[in-house]
């Protein structure tokens, strides 16, 4: 195995990039237990934490990429080893030394696609807001009451555009004074620094916190969870604090505040996906099950596996760009759980759910039993 350095300088090199909490690491084992990669494949979290440990880390190794940082191995770990960190760290390194395997040097097109067009789909930034065409969607001024961030899927992807466009309608039904920016807008950020690249999340984020600044901006309704996670809990670093509110929680305030109606229904049984960056990471378990409780005619049931023992979709961690053989994907299983509890629908709030769920919907044998939806489509149908 090569090293990417003698002993003492891959401790250092480790501590230096965030991952320090891995000499706590007392090998218990208790991570690898509820890793979701252990259902699909051999991969030990341990071992790695451990290998680091004694400056043995194979800097060509696709093992300190797989980790999708779902949260559910500090969940559990006792010596607050905190796996994602070390797990980070180690790829700062390798980024750092530009070292990628195969699986993971899409990220390296990505990084450019981030630099020069500010999104990780190598669209054209001109093309950012195109999504909003006929909705009357206003360019957010200084004032406006909130500033929609679709983030880059939602803003982009012909499957996830739906989601905006009916995110937007339900604002708009609302009567909520809201903006977007457009082609002001830079990605969040917060998957390519999980992919080890600290440097063009620093200028994703500094750009977006610019831009923020510059138009007044107060108040932050986001879609995705990921977006949700670097304005609240990452932003923070560059000692700036915006009020910011995921789609799950704000469409509930706009029922429970009577400015939202759902007088229409939706009669399907429906299951409910926690993402891990807005369950796990941030708490939010309850709001988007009492929203879709207070659609008319739905039935929600809930699968073995959810609130802070949800099933991971695989997509975290810079893994939805990351190649991932069919048998590998977590999201196949999850797909196959909803369908056993006898989910039409499988509704979720997290744009890297959505594309991993669809893509092993079309891949299983009958895979036209259940629909996969954002729950701002089910929202705007029942209104």
């Amino acid at each position: 195995m090569e090293t990417v350095a003698p002993y003492g300088e891959i401790i250092d090199l480790i501590k230096t990039n965030g991952g320090e909490a891995f000499k706590r690491c007392f090998q218990c084992g208790l991570c690898d237990a509820v890793c979701p990669w252990n259902r699909v494949a051999d991969f030990s979290m341990r071992r790695l934490v451990r290998e680091a440990a004694f400056g043995l880390t194979d800097i060509e190794s696709e093992a300190m990429w797989r980790c999708t940082t779902c949260g559910r191995c500090p969940q559990q770990c006792p010596r607050d080893v905190r796996q994602i960190d070390s797990g980070v760290a180690l790829r700062r390194i390798a980024t750092q030394y530009g070292v990628f395997p195969h699986s993971v040097r899409p990220v390296r097109t990505v990084s450019g696609s981030l630099v020069g067009e500010g999104n990780p789909l190598n669209e054209e930034r001109k093309k950012r807001a195109d999504w909003a065409e006929g909705l009357s969607v206003k360019t957010f001024t200084e004032g406006m009451e909130i500033l929609y961030f679709p983030c880059c899927y939602f803003s982009y992807d012909p499957r996830l555009k739906r989601a905006a466009r009916a995110t937007a309608a339900i604002l708009n039904r609302a009567g909520v004074d809201f903006g977007i920016l457009g082609t002001g807008e830079n990605c969040c950020g917060e998957s390519i620094r999980k992919t080890g690249d600290e440097e063009v999340f620093k200028r994703l984020a500094r750009e977006n916190i610019k831009t923020f600044i510059d138009h007044g901006v107060k108040k932050i309704l986001v879609s995705s969870p990921h977006c949700y996670h670097a304005f609240k809990n990452e932003y923070p670093e560059f000692r700036v604090n915006f009020e910011v509110v995921h789609i799950s929680r704000y469409l509930l305030e706009l029922i429970q505040e009577g400015r939202l109606e759902l007088t229409g229904g939706y009669g399907k049984t429906v299951t409910w996906h926690d993402p891990c960056y807005l369950g796990r990471h941030n708490g939010i378990y309850d709001a988007p099950r009492e929203v879709l409780q207070k659609v008319p005619g739905l039935t929600l049931r809930e699968m073995p596996e959810a609130r802070a023992d949800s099933f991971c979709c695989g997509g975290g961690g810079g893994r939805i760009w990351m190649e991932t053989p069919k048998e590998e994907r977590f999201a196949d299983l999850r797909v196959e759980q909803a369908v056993e509890v006898g989910a039409e629908v499988l509704v979720t709030a997290c744009p890297y759910c959505i594309t991993n769920f669809e893509e092993s919907r079309l891949g299983r044998k009958g895979g036209e039993a259940i629909e996969i939806r954002d729950m701002t489509e089910v929202i705007a149908e029942a209104l």
